[in-house]
């Protein structure tokens, strides 16, 4: 088996994985890295130019794990497009986001390169796109020869992670690889935790997004959602708006139900909420498979069970941001010219206000900087904003979608892979990663290949 890192950064990054086995190569994942721009946030599609690729499988439909997946298809014609069936219904919009935030920033930030595709080059691959149920074991390679029996099998495990999220396992003849995606193993507002305790494999890639966060003593999911209505309360009744910066797909679902939940339980006053247009297609997509998931809440309908209200152009610079509103927007990260960017702006010098993170911000990032600025003090928020002096209240709550350190590493022991290949994380969170397995004595042998690399598992 042979297995190598298209991840065009030594990060979390693009995640984009090309596994041989049998004589037949599958691609894992086709992301885009968020820290970069241009072609320089492909994977490294050309080092692998002129192989003959027979599948490529989706883990699930963030755009580090799926947002070049028109570019993998141009350098993999041949290739069938494989993912859950709850992936089948978002990855068409997903890549259509993407084309028109590419345009935009070809205009705004000058990028000549984007966009690296286009809709009609959309809407051209998506008949090659299939969704398969999880625990169903499908074929994904084309026969080299005529007759070939056995060939490589693919089985897709509820990650957990965000609707349609997926671990994959790769079965040869003889081998089998287990690659996680974006795993969380307990349960969030909506959806539980990941159901990977069947599964079995010789190889093991991992993820390792928190390796060097380690869990605050007594942390609880549930204690955090606490803490975070306590704090809403307070910006409430101090007449302030509150901002939860979110991923459209997965984080907006998950604050919107924890917000649904306290109002019907009255631990929160009901408030109208402000979302992102794209926001809102995702979370109609959550209401219409709510009886088809492995999920809480079956029943709970978040557009009925809120007042939602979809932010329009302009809207962010008109609205009287007094009287208590509640802004669940994207982007998680502030990107420029977003509505959490621009809600921030408008924000942070006004004492009343509250930001409070909710999940992962890159230090680099115009969230990131917002996290880490101090009352009173100036710092660089983003190009177009230039600096500011935060007089709001900031505050972050750690409700990850992310599988906690100790939870990856219990997993791995527990599978006791004969190898460890190490992904999808900074170099401190795949070192503790390394250290700890080696200690525990999970496997043989533990690889983390650097950018382009490729391991003999």
């Amino acid at each position: 088996m042979r297995i190598t890192n298209l991840n065009p950064g030594d990060d979390i990054g693009a995640s984009a994985w090309l596994v041989e086995i049998d004589g037949h190569r599958i691609l894992l994942d086709a992301g885009t890295h968020p820290r970069h721009e241009g072609r320089a946030a492909l994977p490294l599609y050309d080092q692998v130019a002129g192989l003959e690729v027979d599948a490529i499988a989706l883990s699930h439909c963030h755009h580090d794990h799926c947002g070049s997946l028109p570019v993998a298809l141009r350098h993999f014609p041949r290739a069938r497009v494989m993912m859950t069936e709850a992936s089948y219904f978002i990855v068409e919009r997903v890549l259509h986001n993407s084309v028109n935030v590419m345009k935009s920033q070809r205009t705004e930030l000058g990028i000549a390169e984007y966009p690296l595709y286009h809709h009609r080059e959309v809407d051209e691959l998506a008949h090659l796109f299939q969704g398969f149920k999880y625990r169903r074991e499908v074929e994904w390679a084309v026969p080299i020869e005529v007759g070939e029996r056995s060939l490589p099998t693919l089985e897709f495990f509820d990650a957990g992670h965000v609707l349609g999220s997926s671990g994959i396992l790769v079965r040869g003849r003889k081998e089998s690889l287990f690659y996680t995606g974006d795993v969380c193993f307990g349960p969030q507002t909506i959806l539980n935790g990941a159901r990977f305790e069947d599964v079995r494999a010789d190889v093991l890639l991992m993820e390792t997004t928190r390796g060097s966060t380690p869990t605050p003593s007594g942390w609880t999911r549930e204690a955090e959602m606490d803490r975070l209505i306590a704090a809403i309360n307070r910006a409430l009744e101090g007449h302030g708006s509150v901002l939860l910066p979110v991923f459209a797909l997965g984080r907006t679902q998950e604050m919107l139900a924890l917000l649904a939940l306290a109002m019907q339980s009255d631990r929160l006053p009901r408030r109208p909420v402000f979302i992102g247009g794209l926001g809102r297609v995702f979370t109609e997509i959550y209401d219409l498979e709510s009886h088809r998931v492995d999920r809480q809440h079956p029943d709970l309908s978040l557009h009925e069970a809120l007042n939602l209200t979809v932010l329009r152009d302009g809207d962010v610079d008109r609205m009287n941001l007094g009287g208590g509103k509640l802004f669940v927007c994207t982007a998680g990260m502030m990107s420029e010219h977003t509505a959490a960017h621009d809600l921030a702006v408008r924000m942070a010098g006004d004492a009343r206000q509250s930001v409070f993170f909710v999940g992962y911000a890159d230090p680099n990032s115009p969230g990131g900087r917002f996290k880490a600025s101090q009352p009173g003090v100036p710092f660089h928020f983003s190009d177009s904003a230039e600096k500011l002096t935060r007089e709001c209240t900031m505050e972050t709550f750690d409700l990850t979608a992310h599988a906690q350190r100790d939870e990856l590493a219990d997993f791995a022991v527990r599978l006791d892979p004969r190898t460890i290949v190490l992904g999808h994380g900074d170099p401190d969170s795949r070192d503790w990663m390394e250290a700890t397995l080696r200690e525990r004595g999970a496997a043989h042998t533990i690889h983390q290949p650097q950018p382009g690399a490729e391991v003999q598992a």
